[in-house]
């Protein structure tokens, strides 16, 4: 057993690869023959790698030593050149076909968002603009949300919050997408733009996207990548203005 540790500690990405290979052979085996392919096998291991998530403290999984390769496999470096490297595969002509549809979903993505997060902090008792902003920010996504707060100068325990926020928005949209895509049309390239510039989350609009059909990943992923960098330039300047004109 302790050589067979010291194997897999020291080819941890390695092995990383195999577990997340293991689980997407058991979700795909459970879609196809318990849930008869009404539930997407990805949206199943999803389901699965959020519980496995719980083994650990700070790192999940990869607390255990001979899964530490899993902090790097599922790391921001790998995430963002995924998105990226996604991103590259989406259609010209059909991303300009949603054109201006795609820029206002952009803007009433982040400003409807924002506003629904500042007014369940207002909720929660904060009444101070700094923190009102932080967790409308956070409500965008758990980027947006840190970078304000850290402009602004909130408090940690706010940043926390928007943080959570953000990972609550991105965990549900993750699960919630396969399932509803057909009720709202969400089948073709134009409407991935609108959804993906309208949720914004990258993480969440991906594996959501994933989950319901693959093709349509690059361009969910193309305008939530752009709303999380619009966010960004609205929320600590022009949405704080807002804010503390108001409270």
């Amino acid at each position: 057993m302790e050589i067979l540790e010291r194997l897999l500690v020291k080819n941890g990405l390695i092995f990383a690869f195999l577990v997340v290979g293991v689980i997407m052979l058991i979700s795909f085996w459970i879609s196809r023959h318990l849930t008869f392919r009404k539930i997407p096998g990805v949206a199943i291991a999803i389901v699965i790698g959020l519980g496995l998530a719980f083994l650990g403290e700070e790192k999940g999984i990869a607390d255990l030593p001979f899964m530490a390769g899993m902090a790097f496999l599922g790391g921001s470096m790998l995430r963002d050149f995924s998105i990226v490297a996604t991103a590259m595969g989406a259609d010209l002509a059909n991303i300009r076909k949603a054109g201006l549809a795609g820029i206002v979903a952009l803007f009433a993505g982040v400003t409807v968002a924002f506003f629904a997060g500042l007014a369940i902090a207002f909720g929660m008792g904060y009444t101070d603009a700094v923190s009102l902003t932080t967790i409308g920010a956070g409500a965008c996504t758990y980027i947006v949300g840190p970078v304000t707060g850290a402009a602004l100068g909130a408090g940690s325990d706010v940043i926390a919050i928007s943080i959570a926020a953000g990972v609550v928005k991105s965990i549900s949209l993750t699960i919630l997408t396969p399932l509803i895509a057909k009720k709202i049309g969400l089948d073709n390239p134009q409407a991935a733009v609108v959804f993906g510039g309208l949720l914004g989350t990258t993480s969440g609009v991906v594996a959501g996207l994933a989950a319901t059909d693959s093709k349509l990943v690059p361009y969910g992923a193309l305008t939530a990548t752009f709303y999380t960098g619009l966010g960004c330039l609205l929320c600590p300047s022009l949405f704080f203005i807002i804010v503390r004109l108001i409270f």
